[in-house]
């Protein structure tokens, strides 16, 4: 209980690592402050009750002179102020040390203000008429003020939050910081003893001049600054040593004011003197609570310093448990070089750990290693499950899922294995009896050492995940992740198989270059389209219709098959995409959907390629027709027509119609190509010129040419 506020913490009988109440601030707890609610105001509004009470009694005592009562002992003058700065003395010193130890700026600063203090109120103690000295003087009287505002002064500069630069360039004057007060209070001690003015004057001078004024309201304005500052810090890390340090910086201030309305030897001047016993003992009282409950008193100020070393001591801790995992790690792994007790014994002393701290640093360590293992199995499992939306092969599938239960079971030995053909793909030996047991079963078999899970794929056995461990059998937790593994695997294997069935059924359908592109981006299969500069292909067999009507049905389609199954690989082998087929005739699009900046070069190639591959057919097949070829290049209108039920991809335009026009221009066997395509083949392209053809659709005659040979 400090000021009335109950402070979180622990039951003292479960220890905690050093750096406040509760070990190091959680990471939650330094990223913002502490959500405040009901019950948080109502503590803050009994802490402020108590730290009113002093100020409601000062103004009761100055407002009823008559219950100022006057009380005149010199003697429990003397011990009382000498008591509060030997306390004040123990604490600067403690704190002093702790500054060292983690090279904190903060906790300097704050040593510093109770060493000042004390010290200047320590000679204030000199003033005690009739104990030491005959009589007090001017230098003893105003001691404590000037003490106090010293110790103001670095409290609010201990309250800054410095920056890593700051604080080192601070500490680099820590040395001659820490002995100019002292200075100071030897010079004053000296002027007060040997009576030179105006220190060794009489005290009224002091009381006329109004240092105790002037004292009051800059210390206690400094020291009001400081205790706001440490109430934000103290949201966001709650600690009982910071409230009590807040605390006494507001009980400080107090007892400046209480300095300028107190009368001498009454109770309002007994009252400032206990206000700086009080504010004093507190910050002795939470640390010696603080010392019972971790057992140490390395990590006692710890919640005072700057967010930069309270950041280092939690790297610290974390590395510290990081090194106990890791022991823990490798013992499990059989590595008996690696035992736990002198690396305990590493951290208890780096840390200066009791032997209570290293029991739950051992259990913080079992505990952390425990739930990494399950969390790295369970982030396996997930990204197996993952796997089940990728489109790949078995194989691949396969090494990617052994890799994955490799790295969630390190120490186990994890092998795959698959029925193809009604044979199981695994290794001989007792492993491989057990895959055999559980394929045939479709259940799970095990030897104790040897876990063997069968995957199945709609009901049947398609492989085996076998997991062996060397040490020993598996737990229940392990078994039922291994099992998870195996049916993830053949949901993943079950997907494989669809993916591939459905692939090579929708690539069978339209062009692979269409197929490809709507499996990366399902987007592109919306209506409509955008506009691109392509080549079309239009092909078709003169004398179809004769054809068709001199033979039966199955041998006319037995033509187009096999005149299609030459001249379809001559398209896509230039990279073209095959839009559709009509009856006898063929359309063809390059440069779109995937772009190809040499479209007219290739459409060209592959006109030339398919009436190559098709004299070939006819030259064993007299009386077949032959095909003609029209090509054209311009932008077009590029995507998806149809309906919501049915689509189809196709380039529309006036470039296609023209492409139309002119394989209906070409003769049997023939390339005929429009004037873009002529451009953008340039002197490569071997061509024969037609002249200007009036042409249907066509305000004015088109240039059309022959192409016979495309030059590389």
């Amino acid at each position: 209980m400090v000021g009335g506020v109950r402070t979180r913490g622990r039951r003292p009988d479960v220890p905690s690592l050093p750096g406040g109440p509760s070990g190091p601030p959680a990471p939650a707890a330094m990223s913002g402050p502490v959500p405040v609610g009901r019950g948080s105001l109502l503590r803050v509004g009994v802490w402020a009750l108590h730290v009113g009470l002093p100020a409601l009694g000062l103004w009761l005592l100055v407002a009823r002179p008559r219950l100022d009562l006057e009380w005149a002992h010199a003697v429990s003058h003397f011990g009382l102020v000498l008591a509060a700065a030997g306390v004040a003395v123990t604490l600067g010193a403690v704190m002093g040390r702790a500054a060292r130890v983690r090279g904190d700026a903060r906790l300097f600063l704050v040593s510093l203000a109770f060493l000042v203090s004390a010290g200047f109120l320590g000679a204030h103690a000199l003033a005690t008429p009739g104990v030491l000295l005959p009589s007090a003087n001017a230098g003893f009287v105003a001691a404590t003020p000037v003490g106090l505002l010293l110790g103001a002064v670095a409290a609010v500069a201990s309250s800054v939050e410095f920056t890593a630069a700051g604080a080192a360039r601070l500490l680099r004057w820590q040395r001659v910081l820490a002995v100019a007060p002292w200075v100071l209070l030897a010079g004053w001690v000296g002027v007060s003893l040997t009576g030179l003015p105006p220190l060794g004057g009489p005290a009224g001078l002091v009381e006329m001049d109004g240092v105790k004024l002037v004292a009051a309201i800059a210390g206690g304005t400094l020291y009001a600054v400081a205790a706001v500052r440490y109430l934000s810090t103290y949201r966001r890390r709650p600690s009982v040593v910071l409230l009590s340090v807040l605390t006494a910086f507001v009980l400080l201030a107090e007892a400046l004011f209480a300095m300028v309305f107190a009368r001498s030897w009454h109770m309002s001047w007994w009252e400032w003197h206990l206000l700086m016993a009080v504010a004093y003992c507190l910050i002795g009282y939470s640390a010696h609570v603080q010392f019972r409950r971790e057992g140490s008193a390395r990590g006692l100020f710890d919640s005072i310093a700057l967010q930069q070393t309270v950041a280092d001591l939690r790297r610290d801790y974390a590395a510290a448990l990081e090194a106990m995992v890791e022991v823990l790690r490798r013992r499990e792994r059989g590595d008996e070089r690696a035992p736990l007790g002198p690396a305990t014994a590493r951290l208890a002393e780096r840390f200066d750990l009791t032997d209570a701290q290293v029991r739950v640093l051992e259990r913080s360590a079992h505990a952390l290693g425990a739930e990494r293992e399950q969390v790295r199995k369970l982030g396996g499992l997930v990204a197996v499950g993952r796997e089940a939306s990728v489109i790949q092969g078995e194989d691949e599938l396969l090494a990617r899922v052994r890799a994955l239960a490799a790295d969630a079971f390190p120490g186990d030995e994890l092998r795959l294995g698959l029925v193809r053909g009604g044979e199981l793909g695994f290794d001989d030996g007792p492993a491989g009896a057990l895959a055999r047991r559980a394929v045939a079963s479709l259940a799970p078999a095990t030897d104790g050492a040897t876990l063997a899970l069968p995957l199945s794929v709609k009901g049947r056995a398609a492989g085996v995940l076998a997991a062996h461990r060397p040490t020993g059998g598996f737990s229940e937790a392990d078994s039922a992740l291994l099992r998870s593994f195996a049916s993830q695997t053949s949901i993943a294997l079950e997907n494989a198989r669809l993916y591939h069935q459905l692939d090579g059924l929708f690539r069978s359908y339209m062009s692979p270059a269409v197929a490809t592109a709507l499996i990366a981006d399902p987007e592109q299969a919306g209506l409509g389209g955008a506009i691109a500069e392509v080549s079309v292909l239009m092909a078709d067999l003169r004398g179809f219709t004769p054809f068709a009507e001199a033979n039966p049905p199955d041998r006319v389609v037995a033509m187009l098959n096999t005149y299609y199954g030459a001249v379809v690989p001559v398209i896509l082998a230039e990279g073209g995409t095959v839009v559709q087929f009509v009856g006898d005739a063929v359309m063809a699009v390059w440069g779109a959907p995937t772009r190809q900046p040499d479209h007219a070069r290739r459409a060209g190639r592959a006109g030339l390629a398919l009436q190559r591959a098709v004299t070939a057919i006819a030259a064993e097949r007299p009386g077949w027709p032959r095909f003609r070829v029209g090509i054209n290049t311009g932008p077009a209108l590029v995507g998806n027509v149809g309906a919501a039920q049915m689509r189809n991809f196709t380039a529309i335009g006036d470039t296609t119609n023209l492409a139309a026009r002119l394989e209906g221009l070409a003769e049997p066997g023939h390339v005929v190509i429009g004037p873009t395509t002529r451009r953008q083949l340039g002197e490569a392209g071997r061509v024969e010129t037609r002249g200007e053809v009036a042409v249907k659709g066509k305000r004015h005659p088109v240039p059309v040419w022959v192409l016979h040979e495309i030059e590389e």
